[in-house]
């Protein structure tokens, strides 16, 4: 896995995707890995995002169909996993849906989590409120539903905990 990337390059995402909001690109996320975990009692498959060109396209362009649990029950979502604790806020431009995300520190704690709204491209709307290691988003208002709050502990898959220094 390539480490080598930098917030910074969130931050150009505008320039590198356009400036179109309607579902127009292809978000090729039978490319990526997923991962398995609970939360709060409900298993979720999370596609893995864990290099740049995948943590700055998120789930830009999915649908509500693609975000549809499987058969037996799993939600879906994404993680992101950085190469060591940011700040960065996330936004949702070019996202059609709305997300909830959690920001999780490198340790499995929750340090802030939002419901984010579609199409959203303001910059800070959704801001940590400490650094992270990880972001999860799910279908919007799951967390909510499931009570996840900051200071909850996630116990993350061991496949991510790997690749946290």
């Amino acid at each position: 896995m390539n480490r080598n990337h930098s917030w910074m390059l969130l931050a150009m995402l505008p320039a590198a995707v356009g400036t179109g909001c309607a579902p127009t690109q292809p978000n090729p996320l039978d490319k990526l890995g997923t991962v398995r975990m609970e939360i709060k009692g409900q298993p979720f498959e999370l596609w893995v995002a864990d290099e740049a060109p995948e943590q700055l396209r998120g789930l830009m362009f999915i649908t509500a169909e693609q975000m549809a649990p499987l058969p037996d029950g799993t939600e879906r979502g994404m993680i992101f996993i950085f190469d060591h604790s940011v700040r960065d806020s996330f936004w949702m431009k070019n996202t059609i849906i709305p997300l909830d995300i959690a920001y999780v520190a490198a340790d499995g704690s929750v340090v802030s989590n939002y419901t984010m709204i579609a199409l959203d491209d303001r910059h800070n709307q959704y801001p940590p409120a400490a650094p992270y290691r990880f972001a999860i988003e799910v279908n919007a208002e799951r967390f909510k539903a499931l009570g996840l709050k900051p200071g909850d502990r996630l116990d993350l898959p061991a496949g991510v905990l790997k690749t946290a220094p």
